[in-house]
């Protein structure tokens, strides 16, 4: 019985991505600093308001460029896969920010309805105005490049969350401006929250999937062993057949292999990772080599 372990090159994310959520986050944290002097020279709630909105976005863009800085610290005696999985734990906080902010937005939102407050329009739809401008240069700046990564998508998420609230408090201005609408505000930032809860939502799960150890969707164990047997014919059964990700984009696997006892060792290990990375994107594996019963079963594993 023989053990193998191929590691992948664990590499971080690009510099570039680092450097967009870096930019991203000073641009957010700029316009927040300029909403809040502004707010409190012109004594604007609003203003205020919206300040804190725009220091919900820079929280969650420092939490993801945080996650990339310390993903590229190097694996320990007590982290030995690294720290890859910060930036799903990140990602899962983002993605629950996004939700608690959703559900505060309806329940502001209804009661608004309720008893629809008088809203400045012309300031409103200045502010709007700016804030929409300015989310949609961040949010440019976070989906220009490596836009696959969980890590990145939270914090995009949460910056189009504020781009369709800016979306809504613009339209909202509009319709108050035109019709004198004051309900137009609330209405349409339900429309907001409700776009919203459906990307937290899928943020959260596949977060949440990741940090179970669940199996990766576009890996199925079944098919690891189907393909195995029939791709490699030296290979008598596969089982104990484990998959679960460090990241969205790193999935690993563990699994046992019973073979011909006259197959040479070297070849059938370098078969079996060469087949998990071409057909399934694995290219971390930890592969073990039986020529007869596995010991595990024979210990009631």
């Amino acid at each position: 019985m023989s053990h193998d372990h191929d590691h992948a090159h664990l590499t971080p994310h690009s510099a570039d991505g680092e450097r967009r959520l870096f930019f991203a986050m000073l641009i957010t944290g700029c316009f927040m600093l300029a909403e809040v002097i502004g707010g409190v020279i012109a004594g604007s709630l609003a203003l205020l308001a919206d300040a804190a909105h725009m220091l919900g976005d820079f929280v969650a863009l420092a939490l993801a460029w945080a996650a990339i800085r310390i993903a590229k610290k190097s694996p320990d005696l007590r982290r030995s896969f690294g720290y890859h999985r910060f930036q799903v734990l990140a990602a899962f906080v983002n993605g629950i920010s996004l939700l608690a902010i959703a559900v505060w937005i309806l329940i502001t939102a209804v009661s608004r309805i309720i008893t629809p407050p008088h809203v400045a329009a012309e300031p409103m739809l200045v502010i709007a105005s700016i804030g929409l401008i300015v989310n949609l240069i961040v949010f440019r700046t976070l989906t220009s490049g490596e836009y696959q990564n969980m890590n990145m998508r939270g914090a995009a998420l949460h910056v189009l969350g504020d781009l369709l609230g800016s979306v809504a408090a613009v339209s909202a201005a509009i319709l108050i401006l035109s019709f004198g609408w004051m309900r137009a505000d609330p209405l349409l930032s339900i429309v907001a929250a409700g776009l919203i809860i459906m990307a937290g939502h899928r943020i959260v799960k596949q977060a949440g999937h990741i940090l179970l150890e669940g199996t990766p969707e576009e890996v199925d164990p079944d098919q690891v062993s189907a393909q195995l047997m029939m791709r490699i014919p030296e290979i008598i059964d596969v089982h104990h057949v484990h998959i679960w990700s460090l990241t969205d984009e790193r999935p690993v696997l563990t699994l046992h292999a019973r073979i011909s006892a006259e197959v040479e060792y070297d070849r059938i290990m370098s078969d079996i990772h060469q087949a998990l990375e071409s057909l399934f994107g694995v290219q971390h594996a930890t592969v073990q080599l039986e020529y007869g019963p596995c010991t595990d079963d024979m210990k009631g594993h």
